[in-house]
């Protein structure tokens, strides 16, 4: 894993974007985590953890779903701001069936610090 200055300064801008995204949907809706995800068009959809009695998704599980719902075809990339330390398998696993395994799935702690980028298909380098 690059470190944090250096994968800092090699991010696309547009990467960029989507953390910031996700990090402001995380503080606005006061959810453990945020996530936004960008499709083939350069469309982007932004969601936090949803947490009903009936209904329990991630914030990248969230994003995905609005994504199709949306008529996404494919992802270009997924972002999800969080405590953890990584993705969830369930969250690297909803980005492959609509990103394929190599889209990428960055991985930002809730000041928006990158703290790593994998392909949604393996774990962090």
């Amino acid at each position: 894993m690059l470190g944090r200055m250096s994968e800092a300064a090699a991010l696309d801008p547009e990467d960029r974007k989507i953390i910031t995204l996700a990090r402001s949907a995380r503080a606005r809706n006061g959810v453990p985590e945020g996530a936004a995800v960008r499709d083939e068009t350069g469309r982007t959809y932004v969601a936090g953890t949803v947490a009903l009695d009936s209904l329990r998704l991630s914030a990248l599980q969230t994003a995905v779903a609005m994504a199709v719902a949306s008529g996404a075809q494919s992802l270009e990339a997924a972002a999800v701001v969080t405590e953890a330390d990584d993705a969830a398998d369930a969250d690297r696993a909803a980005v492959r069936d609509l990103g394929g395994p190599g889209t990428p799935v960055l991985v930002a702690g809730p000041d928006g610090t990158l703290r790593g980028s994998s392909p949604a298909g393996g774990r962090q380098l």
